[in-house]
């Protein structure tokens, strides 16, 4: 069964496409949002990131099709930070320090922190914590990955209202877009 909460797919979305260039929605303060977590994140002592974060301009071509589409509007609605590169040193304290610091300024946890044990051998364990302030959602992931030989970190944030302007076959269409779905059902 598919989750219903559409911040959770736009963000997996927005983190594996790194998907931008929609205007900024007014008065959602993403600027704001985008430069606190990447002071928080620096302050943390995370690497310098070369990847365009959510919600950033990313210079690419027109959309393509309907949920290339989709993905450019919910990129609009997000602020964050994503590094995926080579191991960093001390990564899940760092990861930690962050999420000190966000709490800091003001972000509170919302829900469970989850943690799930990745690779065969014991690799790591990926994380992830849901925080909330003033009408925004961020998810903090870390995903230590040695199939990929690299460190997979996200902070990104979504301003709930704007999510709301998505509706679940909108959602679905970006959910869905990992081809664990098939498309019966998903007509008009």
């Amino acid at each position: 069964m598919r989750r219903r909460n559409g911040a959770t797919a736009v963000a997996a979305i927005l983190l594996a496409t790194g998907c931008g260039g929609a205007e900024e929605p007014a008065g959602s303060g993403r600027e704001a949002v985008r430069t606190e977590i990447r002071a928080v994140v620096a302050e943390a002592g995370m690497p310098e990131s070369k990847l365009p974060g959510p919600g950033d301009e990313s210079g690419t071509a027109t959309p393509a099709d309907e949920r290339e589409r989709v993905a450019v509007r919910a990129a609009a609605c997000s602020a964050g930070w994503q590094y995926i590169g080579p191991f960093v040193d001390d990564s899940r304290g760092k990861y930690e320090k962050t999420l000190t610091g966000l709490a800091g300024k003001g972000w509170k946890q919302s829900g469970k922190r989850f943690e799930q044990p990745v690779g065969e051998k014991g690799d790591g364990t990926a994380v992830q914590v849901v925080l909330k302030k003033e009408g925004w959602t961020l998810y903090a992931r870390h995903n230590p990955s040695r199939v990929l030989g690299a460190d997979i970190l996200s902070f990104t944030a979504t301003e709930d209202t704007c999510m709301k302007q998505f509706t679940e076959q909108e959602i679905d269409l970006l959910s869905g877009s990992w081809g664990e779905e098939s498309d019966e059902g998903s007509g008009p």
